[in-house]
């Protein structure tokens, strides 16, 4: 598992962009490293805030995230839903994101940690010369429990 992003490099991130570390920006990236691997919506962040009884509003929470994902501190990522959600980004540049298999039924989304793009990836720099800094993968269809139930 790669090594993502602390409380600390969101300090370290928000200073050096002259931002500051409000208790609502803390809390939000806190939700994130208590749910790892999840991929959470500003609505799922939301849901959790209320649960625990926090104050902290819906557009509070969308500026959060679209500050932390400028930051780099949260990758943002489209299921073809139209719902973007979000998940803590991995510290080393060079570690390639994780591909996702999302279910077109019941929308469930599971990652598949193998990178088998590598060659490919290798390929098409020495044809095209395109230097590719990361890639990501989105295969759609049935999970295990959502095949049973559906036609081909």
């Amino acid at each position: 598992m790669p090594t993502t992003f602390t409380m600390e490099d969101l300090r370290q991130k928000l200073q050096e962009r002259q931002h500051k570390m409000t208790p609502q920006r803390q809390i939000v990236l806190q939700i994130f490293l208590d749910h790892p691997g999840e991929h959470l919506s500003a609505e799922d962040v939301h849901g959790i805030l209320r649960d625990n009884h926090s104050e902290i509003g819906l557009a509070t929470v969308y500026r959060s995230l679209e500050l932390l994902s400028d930051l780099g501190i949260l990758q943002k990522m489209e299921f073809g839903d139209g719902c973007s959600r979000y998940e803590v980004n991995a510290i080393d540049p060079d570690t390639h994101h994780h591909h996702h298999l999302i279910c077109t039924k019941c929308g469930k989304v599971t990652e598949f940690e193998d990178d088998l793009l590598e060659n490919l990836e290798q390929d098409i720099e020495n044809k095209s010369g395109f230097r590719i800094m990361d890639h990501q993968v989105k295969f759609f269809g049935y999970c295990k429990e959502c095949q049973d139930s559906v036609e081909d």
